[in-house]
């Protein structure tokens, strides 16, 4: 016969078990053991990585001063990869306050909306965002609610920019003339410490996980990354990242250079342009300013091979990157 007792009590219990003598001896039972003791113990062990469930912000009631820039972190989910043909099937966007210092102050609106496409939503697109045709039927998306958050923005955030902004420009004026920043490209993900640069591979590394490919979640996963602050005294990826955004940037044209030099240029970061949008048709890459002179230089010593080269340039600010 032994005495039962609750693991889980708040107070002592006891259990009666056989000693080595025969008799009964009394045990003292744990006392209750909770969520952060049982985190604590597995992560002592070393063995184990313990993932929190990323819960998303609540807007804030009073906004507090000493934040006065406004910020969105957007993202939409598509029918397909071309924004000349494709369509904007969902938007997510969580407007946010912040300083020019880079810290993120609060949250003031959050919007997500579905979009029925003219077209059926392809099968690979439903198995990787989840969107079901039955779901977006009869659905649009609130451009009033919308522009409500986009106008007053000072920076809108997306983790791949390139992407979203032609999307967003294609589907409404209200993203015209936006300083657009992108949270992929302008980050030193690695000098930080993480492996890669995908947002599930961000969200996972900073200890959370999150319900992924559903624009408002990621939106609230990526605002989470940007603020990590990993050790006292450092500074947030979106501080680094508004504060790259505030840099001019020069993109580089290698209009008509020889074909047999395209390996070279793609090794060192030169990407194809079709000559769309009247864009010269040309390897192109972007630098910063300061790098100007020397990108000019590697053309004219390397690419052209002839020192009067004068490939065309562009000079970009955050109102001009990632667009089409």
């Amino acid at each position: 016969m032994a005495e039962q007792f609750d693991m889980f009590s708040s107070g002592v219990a006891h259990a009666v078990v056989p000693s080595s003598r025969g008799t009964l001896a009394r045990r003292q039972a744990p006392r209750e053991i909770t969520e952060q003791g049982m985190v604590d113990s597995l992560l002592e062990t070393g063995r184990y990585r313990i993932l929190k469930k990323l819960e998303a912000r609540s807007v804030a009631t009073t906004i507090r001063p000493g934040f006065p820039l406004r910020g969105v972190v957007l993202d939409t989910e598509t029918t397909g990869l071309s924004h000349r043909k494709d369509e904007i099937i969902e938007v997510g966007a969580i407007a946010f306050t912040f300083d020019a210092d880079g810290n993120i102050g609060d949250v003031t609106a959050v919007y997500s909306g579905l979009q029925q496409p003219a077209v059926a939503i392809p099968q690979d697109i439903t198995k990787l965002t989840g969107i079901t045709d039955a779901m977006v039927a009869g659905q649009s998306i609130d451009r009033s609610a919308l522009a409500a958050l986009i106008e007053p923005a000072d920076l809108i955030i997306a983790h791949n920019a390139g992407f979203d902004r032609p999307f967003c420009e294609a589907f409404s004026p209200i993203f015209a003339g936006k300083a657009w920043a992108c949270s992929n490209a302008e980050v030193d993900w690695s000098a930080r410490g993480f492996e890669g640069t995908k947002l599930g591979y961000l969200v996972g590394q900073a200890g959370y996980f999150h319900d992924g490919h559903r624009a408002v979640d990621d939106c609230f996963a990526l605002l989470e990354v940007l603020e990590r602050r990993p050790a006292a005294g450092s500074t947030t990826a979106f501080a680094e990242l508004y504060a790259r955004s505030q840099l001019a940037r020069v993109r580089v044209y290698a209009e008509n250079s020889p074909f047999d030099m395209k390996d070279h240029l793609k090794s060192r970061g030169y990407r194809w342009s079709d000559g769309s949008d009247g864009r010269p048709k040309s390897w192109w890459v972007e630098v910063p300013e300061e790098a100007l002179d020397d990108e000019l230089g590697y053309l004219r010593a390397e690419i052209y091979r002839w020192p009067d080269a004068d490939p065309p340039v562009r000079r970009l600010t955050a109102f001009d990157r990632f667009r089409a």
